[in-house]
């Protein structure tokens, strides 16, 4: 995107509602998102950070006037300068606090909306980090009431939960001008950030109130990092901060600004939803979508909801996309055909394993196989359908080279030459020089056998014509000659039953080996997503560690102590989860394999009664060999 859209936008009605089109460019996003979004007061001077880690001067607007100029949340989408294969994801909020909008739920709605949709969120403020500075970031206190993690259990507080899903916190501080000293002694930005955030012994009222954002904060955003920004030049010339010249701005101002983004570009990671999955723009535009159609019924935005949703709309697709894999390449086999069966089933193997990592590669919490099971019953539809038109193929190529081969015969029995004395053999010679010519010509066709079986039948009847017509035979040798034909036909017959069920086995064997390779890619996605959901459980847990080791180096033990509970209870439901998964997981396994093992049967039972109907014969064929 070369300048920035409006992806989030005030109605009417005064509800949030998405744009579309800046929908439409999420979409075309197919790589993994870094998401960074800026929230702060109006008038702060946001829309100057973002523009500067869009590698811009210019793009995001910047305001001169006491309005805020930036409404609702603007997107602006560019390569990532440091990771190859993401897109940096910029989000422009809303200034917070302006009197204009008259209302203070649609500021924590904007606040709750970057939390959600951002990997980094960054607070922009002025001046110091003072105690009015952190009550003015009162909406953190807000988001026990406005983000939901568990659909169940509607009263139940699963804010400890937040720190799995909730981004990465950098508090920038414009226009500081004051030592940074604690205790005389000189602090970085980030222990200024901690001093700051210092809780308050006691259990008073105001206490009370001193330490709830900032315990909310502390719990909340575990990763925080602090920036702390001079002015750019003299402070008189801060309003007009958009029209100065970078030659104009001061090198200690540039040089921060330079470290910001270094550290927003290094230390933000790509956007991940619960369980670790990854999001790319596409699955962006869905989050965004479904989170404001969510806040602006009145709702509460719930995480496991959101997850659960995009898995059934990532999955569907992913089953589509999938196929259209396998589809596309079996449609370029399909220009080569007549092919041997082996060379079909093999690229059917190939395409099938191809599809099935496109899907495993998109889907994810297809928990009981469902979407899954649907793309292996469409590939085998779709596999059948491209076998019946090999074999159509083959059946057209075989009766052609048959028709072309049997020219002279037919020529002949219109001009009687096959009527007189000897004329049998005659007939008997042209017909075996068909039939090897044919099968030089023709013997790796599916339908070979099948199509000289039928060829070889029709001829019977000038046979019989023409054998009944030869006044060279005896009446015994006419009927020797007759039964010796009639074992030739069933011969033929055997061996295109034969044929079937070489094929039958081929193809059983080719299911195997898919199913195989389905089996071993099913593992390898399960095993990986349990892996990101045990690294996901074991950063907030080293998360909540570092939080209580803090309070208990500060003295709060009770907080501390009530902590250990809270873990001991955050470990007990990441074990559950972690096996309910690996169920989940094994149920999956052994419904494909289920699956699988009622196809080998259906294939087993019809070669069965293949090979019986082929003993029969045999044994028919047997018997006139005695008689004769």
């Amino acid at each position: 995107m070369d300048k920035p859209v409006c992806l989030i936008d005030t109605g009417s009605e005064g509800k949030l509602c998405v744009q579309e089109s800046a929908l439409q460019i999420l979409q075309q996003i197919q790589e993994p998102v870094v998401v960074v979004a800026v929230v702060g007061l109006y008038r702060t001077g946001k829309s100057y950070l973002m523009n500067r880690l869009a590698g811009k001067q210019t793009g995001f607007a910047l305001g001169s006037t006491i309005e805020s100029k930036t409404k609702g949340i603007w997107m602006w989408c560019v390569s990532h300068p440091t990771k190859a294969g993401t897109t940096l994801v910029l989000l422009d909020t809303e200034g917070l606090g302006d009197v204009d909008k008259g209302d203070s739920k649609h500021d924590t709605n904007i606040f709750c909306l970057a939390v959600l949709l951002s990997s980094t969120l960054v607070y922009n403020s002025r001046g110091t980090i003072d105690n009015r500075a952190v009550e003015e970031l009162q909406f953190v206190t807000e988001l026990t009431e406005c983000i939901k993690v568990k659909s169940s259990d509607e009263d139940e507080d699963d804010s400890s939960e937040f720190v799995k899903f909730f981004p990465s916190f950098i508090w920038a501080v414009r226009d500081f001008t004051l030592e940074r000293k604690i205790d005389g002694k000189d602090a970085t930005e980030n222990e200024y950030l901690e001093f700051a955030l210092k809780l308050k012994h006691g259990t008073s009222k105001k206490v009370m109130e001193h330490n709830l954002p900032r315990e909310c904060i502390q719990k909340f955003f575990p990763s925080r990092t602090c920036f702390t920004f001079p002015f750019p030049t003299a402070p008189d010339n801060v309003s007009r901060l958009e029209s100065l010249d970078p030659a104009d701005l001061s090198s200690e101002f540039l040089d921060i600004t330079d470290r910001f983004c270094k550290f927003v570009f290094h230390e933000s990671h790509v956007k991940k939803l619960k369980d670790g999955i990854t999001v790319t723009g596409r699955v962006l535009s869905h989050l965004v979508k479904m989170y404001v159609d969510t806040i602006s019924s009145g709702a509460v935005p719930c995480l496991e909801n959101a997850v659960i949703a995009m898995a059934m709309i990532e999955n569907e697709a992913a089953v589509k996309e999938g196929l259209q894999v396998y589809k596309s390449g079996m449609e370029k086999l399909k220009d080569s055909f007549p092919l041997g069966l082996k060379e079909v089933s093999s690229e059917h193997q190939h395409l099938s394993s191809l599809a099935t990592q496109t899907f495993m590669k998109r889907s994810f919490r297809d928990t009981d196989g469902k979407y899954l099971k649907s793309l292996e019953e469409n590939i085998n539809k779709l596999f059948d359908g491209y076998l019946c038109q090999n074999e159509q193929a083959s059946k057209r190529r075989c009766e052609d080279l048959l028709s072309s081969l049997s020219e002279p015969m037919t020529e002949k029995l219109k001009q009687g030459f096959y009527a007189k004395p000897g004329g049998y053999d005659l007939f008997c010679k042209d017909l075996e020089d068909i039939v090897k010519n044919y099968n030089n010509q023709a013997n790796k066709e599916v339908k070979v056998e099948e199509v000289l079986e039928e060829f070889l039948k029709q001829k019977s009847v000038e046979s019989k014509a023409i054998l009944q017509a030869d006044k060279k035979l005896t009446e015994k040798e006419k009927i020797i000659k007759e039964e010796t034909e009639k074992a030739t036909l069933l011969m033929q017959e055997i061996k295109s039953k034969e044929e079937k069920q070489r094929q039958l086995e081929e193809k059983m064997e080719a299911e195997r080996r898919s199913n195989e390779e389905r089996m071993i890619q099913m593992k390898e996605k399960m095993d990986k997503e349990i892996r990101l959901q045990r690294e996901e459980a074991e950063r907030a847990m080293d998360s909540k560690l570092r939080e209580q080791a803090d309070l208990l180096e500060k003295g709060f033990k009770d907080k501390a102590d009530r902590m250990s509970q809270e873990m001991e209870e955050f470990k007990r439901q990441n074990a559950e989860a972690e096996s309910n998964r690996a169920r989940e997981f094994a149920e999956m396994l052994e419904n494909s394999n289920k699956r699988h093992e009622e196809s080998m049967a259906m294939m087993m039972q019809q070669n069965r009664e293949q090979m019986e109907a082929i003993q029969r014969m045999n044994a028919k064929s047997s018997g006139g060999c005695c008689i004769l």
